[in-house]
């Protein structure tokens, strides 16, 4: 198994196939391992921002995170759970670093905000995964739709050869497929929103 201890990349609950991604891992799959830390690497790595580590200490943390899952993969009491165990193995690698490295301890940050970070990853993860249900040419529009900067309605029109006119169209119609879009079935119960918006902005 190969680890990543990558910047800011779910598994939930109510998703038989992403509870049993811990299991699969443990068995030596490594998709299974490379989909679990592309889900939970954002997660791990925003929490460890917050005790405001040096980036060297940031990536100590989230490799010695990753250690501990391989570690721990085929004992977790509730692989559905994975992603909380996570955010409190990581708050707590984070607390250890930080204390060895200051005076006094750090205030943690708040138990809610991790919480809070725990459902955003578990959303990004159903988000990801009703786009990669998506025909390759609402793939290649919503990537540059979501970019950072987004790209203007004429680079697009260039990029994929689609009339400027007909580009509001096309997202409200590939909104509406991961709207319905079987990775979000699960996403209501776990505080996440829908995409939406104006269908022609």
């Amino acid at each position: 198994m190969g680890l990543k201890a990558s910047r800011p990349g779910l598994a939930g609950h109510d998703d038989p196939a992403a509870a049993a991604l811990p299991a699969r891992a443990a068995a030596g799959d490594q998709g299974a391992w490379d989909e679990i830390v592309e889900r939970y690497a954002p997660m791990v790595w925003s929490i460890c921002t917050r005790f405001r580590l040096s980036d060297r200490d940031l990536e100590d943390v989230a490799q010695n995170v990753w250690l501990l899952l391989v570690e721990q993969l085929g004992k977790l009491p509730e692989p559905a759970g994975l992603a909380g165990w996570l955010a409190a193995t990581t708050r707590r690698e984070c607390l250890r670093v930080a204390t060895s490295r200051r005076p006094e301890p750090p205030e943690p940050p708040d138990a809610a905000v991790t919480g809070g970070e725990v459902i955003m990853a578990e959303r990004n993860a159903a988000l990801r995964a009703a786009l990669a249900e998506l025909p390759a040419s609402c793939q290649s529009l919503m990537d540059m739709l979501v970019s950072d900067p987004p790209y203007s309605y004429a680079a697009i029109s260039t990029a994929l050869g689609i009339p400027v006119e007909r580009i509001g169209p096309r997202r409200a119609r590939c909104l509406e497929r991961i709207r319905e879009s079987s990775a979000l079935l699960g996403l209501a119960h776990i505080g996440g929103n829908l995409p939406g918006g104006d269908p022609d902005a």
